[in-house]
């Protein structure tokens, strides 16, 4: 059984946990920074990353004191080491590589995404590969066949926004505080959902891709008009995304042999998206997988987990490994129209 301790500082949400190559869960503990960046409506980049300095080496202290555990009994360090805000991610990975070094421990790089992507491993271990997963959060919206570990084969991304980023934009145009899919969800409970007319972007269009950009101007439109209450235009703006997401979704089902469908990454800890695809996947004959809402947005227990899966592998970095802003999981897939180069 090896021991993983995992450091995640790649946007606005301090975390380290120590996980066990057997899913056990020692310690872990994460510190947001959402009243520092609420008065701004978003992620500040550099307040984010002096925050991160600050609070990470008192959060190491801590679960490894919780864990009863020194950090000599640590088998690797794992740190997320992109993509993500640049100046945070460096914070996570350049912490990692000084325990590593100073305590003669291998260094695991971890990408985010696929800490996400294999978060759901962590807490379901009857998940085997390969499965279907659609990745969803702050900054991405894509549909992954997952192979195994550091195996990924896009199928789909956003050729705009990420639904992330549409429930961020949308939250704001309704004046709700950050962040803003928690909030539109629970607005969303008080409204009608069938009382705002939006679009589905790219629905039934037979495109792989996501698109919210259009979404998120009628939103704007709607917010405008002063014809609809706050409540009705969140309820709508998340039916739309959900239908979306599954419409996306259902396509890739038709076209994948993977025995299970699986759903990571911050937005997956919305009720109504996971209820939706949770159906999707039974009405395709597939098994459904979700991790827990604290394990779907930003964590250090994943990021420990995939460094353990990694580790377990022989899969371990140098002190050399890069900081990097963009990392896709398939580097070899395609690029698409708009923004979806960045995934």
């Amino acid at each position: 059984m090896a021991i993983i301790l995992g450091l995640e500082s790649s946007c606005d949400d301090t975390a380290a946990a120590l996980v066990t190559s057997d899913r056990d869960i020692l310690a872990q503990v994460v510190v947001g920074q959402n009243e520092a960046h609420r008065p701004f409506g978003g992620v500040v980049p550099e307040i984010a990353a002096r925050a991160h300095v600050q609070i990470l080496p008192g959060l190491i202290e801590q679960v490894l004191s919780e864990a009863k555990v020194d950090i000599a009994d640590v088998d690797a360090i794992a740190a997320t080491a992109g993509p993500g805000l640049i100046g945070g991610v460096m914070v996570a990975l350049m912490t990692a590589k000084g325990l590593a070094l100073s305590a003669d421990k291998p260094l695991v790089a971890v990408n985010h995404l696929e800490g996400h992507a294999l978060s759901p491993r962590l807490v379901d271990p009857d998940l085997g590969f390969p499965y279907l997963l659609l990745l969803v959060s702050g900054g991405h919206c894509q549909l992954l066949e997952v192979e195994g570990v550091g195996n990924y084969r896009r199928l789909a991304t956003t050729i705009d926004d990420a639904a992330g980023e549409a429930f961020d934009k949308a939250a704001k145009l309704l004046g709700l505080p950050y962040p803003g899919g928690p909030a539109i969800e629970q607005l969303a409970k008080e409204g009608d959902a069938g009382a705002v007319p939006l679009p589905r972007p790219l629905v039934g269009s037979g495109e792989p891709h996501f698109s919210f950009a259009g979404l998120k101007s009628a939103v704007q439109r709607a917010v405008a008009s002063g014809d609809h209450s706050p409540a009705d235009i969140a309820a709508s703006f998340q039916r739309a995304v959900v239908d979306c997401l599954a419409d996306r979704t259902r396509l890739a089902l038709e076209n994948s042999d993977a025995p299970a469908l699986v759903v990571a990454g911050g937005v997956a800890a919305n009720g109504a998206i996971r209820s939706a695809l949770q159906h999707l996947a039974l009405d395709h004959g597939r098994s459904f997988s979700v991790p827990p809402p604290w394990l779907c947005t930003d964590n250090a227990a994943m990021i420990a987990w995939a460094g353990a899966e990694r580790f377990e592998l022989g899969l371990c970095d140098d002190l050399a490994t890069p900081a990097r802003a963009r990392w896709p999981l398939d580097p070899d897939a395609e690029k698409v129209r708009g923004a979806g180069v960045k995934a």
